[in-house]
C-alpha cells in the first residue's frame, strides 16, 4: 500500500483500534452496544503502519472514518458520536439534566481516577507511590458516592451501572476500570471492601460480569505486559 493511501470501507464506517488500548475500547464498546456495522483495522502501536498519519496525524486510537470521509479522533468524542448517531441504543438520555450528570461523572473520573492508575505505575519512590495511591483512594470515595446519589435519581434505577442498565457512563470508563489489574499486580493497589468504596465495587463488580466488558476485555497477562512499559522499576 502506498504511504498516500490508508484502508477503509467505502460508504461505511472504519474504526482504527487497538485491543489493548482503554481509550480505543471505549469506541470499540460503543459501536458494539449501537450494533453498527463497520471495518475494525487493528493498530500496531509499537509499529504503526507508515500511512496512519493520513487518518490521525497524532498517531493515537482510536480514529473514525465516517461514511462521508470525516476523520473524528478522540475517544469520548467518537463514543458520543455513535451514541448521537443511534439513539435507539439509548447510550445517552435526550434529558439535558441527566446528560448534565453523566459528563460531571465522566469528568470525575478524568480528573481524580484516570491519571492516578498511570502515575501510581511510574513512581518509583515509595513515598511518591503511597501519595499518589490516598489521592486515588480519595477519588474513589467521591466516585462511589456519586454512584449513590445517581442511584436515587429515577434515571439511576437503583443501579447496578449508571442508567440501571449498560451505558455510555460504562463505555467510557470500564476499560479503565479494568486497569486496576495491572495496578495491583505492579503496585499491590486494591481497593477496600468498606462502606466508603461500597457503591463503586457494586459498579465495579457489575462492570467485570458484563458481556459488554468481557467481549473486550484483554486477558490479564497481555494487559498487565503492555503495562510493564509504564514502571521504571518493573
Amino acid at each position: 500500500m502506498s504511504t498516500n493511501e490508508y484502508p477503509y470501507e467505502e460508504n461505511g464506517y472504519t474504526l482504527y483500534s487497538n485491543r489493548l488500548c482503554p481509550y480505543a475500547q471505549r469506541a470499540l464498546r460503543a459501536f458494539d452496544i449501537a450494533q453498527v456495522p463497520h471495518k475494525l483495522v487493528e493498530i500496531d502501536l509499537k509499529n504503526k503502519p507508515e500511512w496512519y498519519h493520513l487518518v490521525n496525524p497524532q498517531l493515537k486510537v482510536p480514529a473514525l472514518r465516517t461514511p462521508s470521509g470525516a476523520i473524528l479522533i478522540e475517544s469520548l468524542v467518537i463514543a458520543e458520536f455513535v451514541a448521537d448517531q443511534n439513539p435507539e441504543a439509548h447510550l445517552l438520555s435526550a434529558d439535558a439534566t441527566e446528560r448534565a450528570q453523566l459528563r460531571l461523572f465522566i469528568e470525575l473520573f478524568a480528573t481524580r481516577y484516570n491519571p492516578y492508575i498511570y502515575r501510581i505505575l511510574m513512581a518509583v519512590d515509595k513515598e511518591e507511590q503511597e501519595k499518589h495511591k490516598q489521592t486515588l483512594l480519595d477519588g474513589l470515595k467521591e466516585i462511589s458516592k456519586e454512584l449513590e446519589r445517581q442511584w436515587k435519581r429515577p434515571s439511576g434505577k437503583n443501579g447496578p451501572f449508571w442508567y440501571g442498565q449498560w451505558g455510555y457512563a460504562e463505555v467510557a470508563q470500564s476499560s479503565f476500570v479494568g486497569l486496576l489489574v495491572p495496578l495491583a499486580h505492579y503496585r499491590g493497589f486494591s481497593v477496600p471492601e468498606t462502606k466508603e468504596f461500597a457503591a463503586f465495587n457494586r459498579w465495579r463488580q457489575a462492570i467485570l460480569q458484563a458481556p459488554e466488558f468481557t467481549k473486550f476485555k484483554p486477558e490479564d497477562q497481555p494487559l498487565i505486559d503492555a503495562y510493564k512499559k509504564f514502571v521504571p522499576d518493573a
